[in-house]
């Protein structure tokens, strides 16, 4: 009986960013207390804000989405709204000029590779895969300095680590729409969907709309969340780490005779 890899039948891997290649470093919170004492104000309180901040967020990704592709909104100005809201719902009040400073620190914060690290796996497992002939495709729900800042800043180069990359803020498209999945194919090469494998942490916005389009799909669970035994019971592969995703993408698959590969 023949044996083959299930790498042997995969021409593309897209992956997600945020929770599988890298992760937020400390809290939202931490980073807007060092922007108000810069300015010389008190540190905001940190549950309060991050309950501001994810009310501002989805309120802003719902009239605005893929931070104001549609709309055209400079990505400057559509994270001043979502961050001038966020203090404002957590009972904050700055004059504009204050306003103004605190934001240009928070806004350059969260555009270097200060509030992420990467994980140890990642750039590792890329490398590898693009060394085994594969095309990787980097697919997120980002604005442009993911692609031209903060990836290049954590050591995941396109052209060393990743061949191309598809991001809501650049597309005017974001996930969970399975039109993601679909560009990404198509910036590949065309590569048909059953030659591809998505690799995420989400069940709703990775597994689901790339199983759609008809592509291989898993879930990391870095991070044991409690969802990860809905995820198997609902037939999801789930991986610890991108090593385990490694072992078993090279692992062979004992193929029965006349059985679909």
């Amino acid at each position: 009986m023949p044996k083959m890899s299930i790498l042997s039948k995969l021409r593309c891997i897209t992956v997600d960013v945020t929770g599988t290649l890298i992760a937020y470093k400390g809290q939202l919170g931490d980073y807007y207390c060092m922007a108000a004492k810069s300015v010389g104000l008190p540190c905001p309180d940190y549950k309060r804000m991050h309950e501001g901040f994810k009310a501002a967020y989805t309120e802003m990704a719902k009239r605005y989405p893929c931070f104001g592709y549609a709309a055209k909104i400079p990505n400057v100005d559509w994270w001043r709204s979502c961050v001038k809201d966020s203090f404002t719902k957590a009972g904050y009040e700055y004059d504009d000029e204050t306003f103004e400073k605190v934001f240009r620190r928070i806004y350059a914060s969260f555009g270097s590779s200060a509030p992420y690290s990467v994980f140890p796996d990642s750039q590792p497992f890329l490398r590898w895969a693009r060394q085994k002939g594969l095309v990787v495709v980097i697919v997120s729900n980002a604005e442009y300095r993911y692609q031209d800042v903060i990836l290049p800043a954590l050591g995941l180069h396109q052209g060393s680590e990743w061949d191309f990359g598809v991001f809501s803020g650049l597309v005017g498209v974001e996930k969970p729409d399975p039109r993601m999945y679909e560009i990404a194919l198509e910036k590949a090469g065309n590569i048909p969907p059953e030659e591809a494998l998505h690799i995420g942490d989400s069940m709703r916005k990775d597994y689901i709309p790339a199983r759609s389009v008809g592509m291989h799909a898993l879930l990391l669970d870095r991070f044991k969340t409690p969802d990860a035994e809905s995820w198997k019971q609902s037939g999801a592969l789930v991986f610890p780490d991108l090593l385990a995703v490694r072992d078993w993408l090279t692992k062979e698959e004992v193929i029965a005779a006349g059985q679909k590969a």
